[in-house]
């Protein structure tokens, strides 16, 4: 207990000591700004990630009302997503992550009425003009 209290009151003094003294550390010696431009260090390669089916406007236009499951198939491919419990809707999902750049992500949903195509939903819409434009040619034939 005696040495403890010895022990103590010299750190105490060590302390108070050296807190009224003019010591200071060195400093550190200062390092130049790294900017990059002097070492050219190789970058890590990065490739570019695609996941499901690759969907376009063109694939789209050619699906019409009352077109078979089979038809559908030919054209969008085999879908992403096929329901178990809801044969009547297919999931078509394209995604790209490219190295560099913005993350594409497109989605087509198709719908079935009696293994017919009844609608479309999603990033893509089937293009009305064409539509018109076959119309007005059936009519002109007439």
């Amino acid at each position: 207990m005696r040495h403890l209290k010895k022990i103590l009151i010299y750190v105490v003094v060590a302390v108070t000591i050296s807190g009224c003294s003019g010591f200071s550390m060195p400093s550190m010696p200062k390092l130049p700004k790294f900017d990059g431009s002097f070492i050219k260090l190789p970058k890590v390669h990065k490739i570019d990630i695609q996941q499901g089916n690759i969907i376009s406007q063109a694939m789209i236009d050619q699906l019409k009302p009352g077109m078979t499951k089979n038809q559908v198939k030919f054209i969008m491919g085999t879908p992403l997503i096929a329901d178990t419990f809801n044969q009547n809707r297919w999931d078509y999902f394209y995604g790209l992550k490219p190295a560099e750049g913005e993350e594409v992500r497109e989605r087509m949903v198709i719908f079935f009425k009696d293994d017919k195509l009844y609608s479309l939903r999603g990033d893509y819409m089937p293009n009305p003009i064409e539509d018109q434009n076959v119309d007005q040619e059936v009519n002109s034939l007439d």
